[in-house]
């Protein structure tokens, strides 16, 4: 069986992250010379300039990438105001940063409950937010906030004028019903 097609998926699934040969080798049950032969027949593919996209090696991990070639078209669709729209994951990212700042990725990825890492990037691009530092923490991982774009574009003079959240600090009780003596008649 050729694997090129289903590594290409492999890639396409990991995104930014990336992944090694050894984790590709480990993931297909196939040798690492499997996995080398795969990577170079789609790198060559994708050297056709008809093509998008390319494969890169970054970081000791195997990515796909746009091409450079290309960088003022991507730039242009993601700062252009009327190509870009925030869609409700921005959204929902940008309120977790702008109501936790300064905050982690990782952080914002437990709140929503998945990755965030496209979207913090779309948003940093767009100058909603950006790096204000590192946590104290292992591997001293990038913290987060907001910026005064992302004030300008919600028309807000300060963060102060975000809406205020609910308190949601007392836990939800709900009544317990007895069904069996219940209101229901036949």
């Amino acid at each position: 069986m050729k694997y090129k097609n289903v590594v290409e998926g492999i890639l396409f699934i990991v995104g930014d992250e990336g992944i090694t040969i050894k984790e590709i080798s480990e993931t297909l049950n196939i040798s690492e010379n499997e996995v080398k032969e795969a990577l170079t027949e789609l790198r060559k593919d994708y050297e056709n300039p008809d093509r998008g996209i390319r494969i890169s090696f970054l970081g000791n991990t195997f990515k796909l990438t746009t091409k450079s070639e290309h960088k003022e078209f991507y730039e242009r669709l993601v700062t252009d105001s009327h190509v870009f729209s925030l869609s409700n994951a921005a959204l929902e990212t940008l309120a977790i940063i702008a109501y936790n700042e300064p905050i982690t990725r990782i952080q914002v990825d437990q709140i929503r409950g998945v990755s965030s890492m496209q979207i913090i990037r779309k948003l940093m691009a767009r100058g909603f937010i950006k790096e204000c530092g590192k946590e104290n923490s292992v591997g001293k991982p990038n913290l987060y906030k907001t910026t005064s774009e992302f004030l300008d574009y919600f028309g807000l003079a300060t963060k102060a004028d975000l809406p205020k959240l609910p308190n949601i600090d007392k836990p939800i009780v709900e009544e317990e019903k007895d069904l069996y003596h219940s209101d229901y008649k036949e």
